[in-house]
Order: C-alpha cells, then sequence, then structure tokens
C-alpha cells in the first residue's frame, strides 16, 4: 500500500519539468489503427472552473499524451490520461475487418470542457452518477454539500471538474497494459477525505479491457469509479445502436424522478421496457411513449440492479450487433449497471473521421454503485452500495468488457 504522507511531494518537480516542453510543436508519428495521430494528443493543460465557465489552469498544466496498448491479435485500444479516457477500440467484425467500436475526438483539445462538455471514454470519479442535491451527511453527522453541476439539482460524475477533466499521471506504461494514477485532496470539488486513486487497463490476448480501479484514502470519503464509454458495435460509428441487440443480467432497476434522481424503490423489470432478460434490439421501445423513456429524451438512462451480485465470472451485460457479428460481454463485481442510449446527441457535434453522433449513436454500460448511494445505502437492497473507502477498507472496482464475434 503507498504511504499516504508522501504521494504529493515527489511529482511536483517531475510535472514541472515534463510540461516545460513547448507542447505546440508536434514530433512526426505514425497514425494509429483508428486513424489517430498521436502528435494530436501531446500537450500540457490543466482545468479550472471559475466565475460559472471553464478555464485553463495554466499554473498547474501537466503533461497529457495518447498511449496505445496491442494484443497478439492486433487488436488496439487508444487511452489518453485527460480523463484516463478510452479514445478507440479496434476490434475484429465477422470478416476479420478491424473497425472502431467507440465514438470520441481525434485531437485532445477536443476534450476539453470550453470546446465540448463531454464524458466520452472518461474513467469517472470521484463519483459516478448523480447525488441528489449535491448533499450527503457522513457516518459522522457532517452534511456535505457539493456542486450542483447537474441543471442545479444534483452534483454529476463528481462536479464541475470532476476527473474526466483532470490530467491522470502515467505510473506504468507496457504494450498491453498502462496504469493511470489520480491524487484528489481533500476538498477536491468539494468533496471531503484524500483519495490516492488508479486506474489500470490491460488488453489481454482473449480480447478482452480489464479495468481495475483502486483507491486508498487517509479518511472516510465516498467514491464511485466507472467508464464512460460509448459503445457501437455496428463496424460505423455513422449507424444507432437500435438494431443492436442487449442483454442484461437484472431483474430489477432502480426508477427515478424527473432529475434522474432514483426514488429508492427497488422495482421488478417484468413487464416494463426495462426487462431485458430476454435478448431484445436496444430501440425496440424508444417509440414505445413510455413516460421513464420520454422523460431521459426518449430513451435509456437508468440503472439495473444485477443479479450478478459481485460475481466477476457471471456475465452482467451482453450486446450483440448483427450488422458487424461484434459480441460484447460486460462482467463487473459492482451492484448496478446504467445504460445510457446517447439520448441527447443531436448530430452537431464531429467525431472521429468528422463522423457527427447522432441520437442513439452509442450506449454507455457503466458499472457502478446505484446512482445517490452516499443517501440511499442503507435503505432496503440497496446493502451493496455502500459508497465508503476508509483507511481500513481500501476501494476496488473491477470491470471487464470482452470481445467476440458471432457469425
Amino acid at each position: 500500500m503507498r504511504n499516504l504522507k508522501s504521494i504529493l511531494f515527489g511529482s511536483a518537480a517531475t510535472i514541472a519539468l515534463l510540461c516545460a516542453c513547448d507542447s505546440a510543436v508536434k514530433q512526426e508519428s505514425l497514425l494509429t489503427q483508428s486513424g489517430i495521430n498521436p502528435a494530436d494528443f501531446d500537450t500540457c493543460i490543466a482545468v479550472a472552473y471559475e466565475d460559472g465557465k471553464f478555464v485553463a489552469d495554466a499554473e498547474n498544466a501537466q503533461e497529457v499524451g495518447l498511449y496505445t496498448l496491442t494484443n497478439a491479435n492486433g487488436m488496439e485500444v487508444c487511452i489518453t490520461n485527460f480523463g484516463a479516457r478510452i479514445v478507440s477500440i479496434m476490434v475484429p467484425n465477422k470478416d476479420g475487418q478491424l473497425v472502431d467500436v467507440v465514438c470520441g475526438f481525434d485531437k485532445v483539445e477536443n476534450y476539453f470542457p470550453w470546446n465540448y462538455e463531454t464524458d466520452y471514454g472518461c474513467s469517472v470519479g470521484r463519483y459516478a452518477n448523480r447525488i441528489n442535491n449535491g448533499t450527503y451527511t457522513s457516518p459522522d453527522g457532517t452534511v456535505v454539500e457539493l456542486d450542483k453541476n447537474n441543471n442545479g439539482v444534483a452534483s454529476l460524475h463528481g462536479g464541475y471538474t470532476g476527473w474526466q477533466y483532470q490530467v491522470y499521471e502515467v505510473e506504468e506504461e507496457a504494450d498491453n497494459s498502462l496504469i493511470l494514477r489520480r491524487i484528489s485532496p481533500d476538498g477536491d470539488n468539494k468533496f471531503p477525505g484524500y483519495i490516492d486513486a488508479t486506474v489500470k487497463f490491460e488488453l489481454t490476448d482473449n480480447n478482452e479491457i480489464v479495468i481495475n480501479y483502486d483507491a486508498i484514502s487517509d479518511a472516510p470519503a465516498v467514491i464511485n469509479m466507472t467508464n464512460h464509454s460509448y459503445f457501437n458495435l455496428s463496424g460505423d460509428l455513422n449507424n444507432t445502436i437500435d438494431e443492436s441487440v442487449l442483454y442484461v443480467n437484472a431483474d430489477n432497476y432502480t426508477p427515478a424522478d424527473d432529475n434522474l434522481i432514483p426514488t429508492g424503490e427497488i422495482k421488478s423489470v417484468e413487464g416494463t421496457v426495462f426487462d431485458f432478460r430476454k435478448p431484445k434490439a436496444i430501440g425496440t421501445d424508444f417509440a414505445s411513449g413510455d413516460p421513464e423513456l420520454e422523460s431521459v429524451g426518449g430513451g435509456y438512462d437508468h440503472n439495473w440492479c444485477l443479479n450478478t451480485k459481485g460475481d466477476i465470472k457471471k456475465v452482467a451485460v451482453t450486446m450483440t450487433d448483427p450488422r458487424s457479428g461484434i459480441k460484447l460481454d460486460v462482467y463487473t463485481n459492482e451492484p448496478g449497471i446504467q445504460c445510457y442510449t446517447a439520448n441527447f446527441q443531436d448530430g452537431t457535434r464531429p467525431g472521429k473521421g468528422g463522423i457527427k453522433y447522432q441520437k442513439h449513436c452509442a450506449i454507455c454500460l457503466e458499472s457502478q454503485k446505484y446512482p445517490d448511494s452516499p443517501n440511499k445505502y442503507t435503505l432496503p437492497g440497496w446493502e451493496a452500495c455502500n459508497p465508503y473507502v476508509t483507511p481500513e477498507n481500501p476501494y476496488h472496482s473491477y470491470c471487464k468488457f470482452a470481445f467476440s464475434v458471432v457469425k
């Protein structure tokens, strides 16, 4: 376990040296298989939120780059340490051709929040999803008040400058793995407690992306990390996911109010549009007029209560696409998964290769503790959602995206 007293001070000088480079001078680079020029990710940046807007914080700028993982099968995963984001995933389709299956940008500047406020591919922290009214009460009775960066009604994905807009330190790099580290001081985005977190990405020769999130803290603190990749398995990011077939291993979900805050009820999926226990096309009920789907833009943005109960050998979600034959199985030790079907993409945001991502262009499969767990983890049915990491109980979250082909 890392020594909490020695974490901060060794990195400042290193960061200063790294960022002394002229980031405007870019080296010629070979393109990745997804067509990205790594030089377009070479910069130094820090993000702050001041007077109601995002600004660059030159004084605290850190080095950013693009890191490429490969395996024996030719699969490729590109990751940037700005937000610990998955930028592209190249996997073989049923014809053996490598295709990109996640939305994103081909230049790091497009991930900066003053250009686009986006969570494409990021490692969310400190706290994924919503905390109602930006407020919770800690076990010692302290009322914690956070920024309400979600339409003034909730704290979302860690606040205005959540970890998706922060630079992670590169701790270890190899051909098929990458460890990124984020130091979150006490008071970061108003969250109490000091956290030292790592995200380890590993690309196996079985075409699996294994993500391990680990964190230690010097005091009780809430944490809920996840990956926010936008998956489109069709082989063409111009397509929607309406035809993709989804299976969710869940008998129940958490109904939410109009602000997407769970009511606290654990409700059966039986007889509802949320029943994916038998695989069906994701878009089957998009036009059904179901009020729960209409309230989030005519699609899904909901949490399912997984039957897997933390067993990482049991599949939580399976998605397949008949056009490409690509299959994705998701495994996690977390109790829930948020499925979001890109309901508010509108075709105006140009992504990789100039593709303009349209409504329902992708689905996010976010392993997590249920939304608003800091306020609800003591409720019946929420027992697996205790969000606290303590010095005695470090945080660990696991997610595996396993790709294969159905011919």
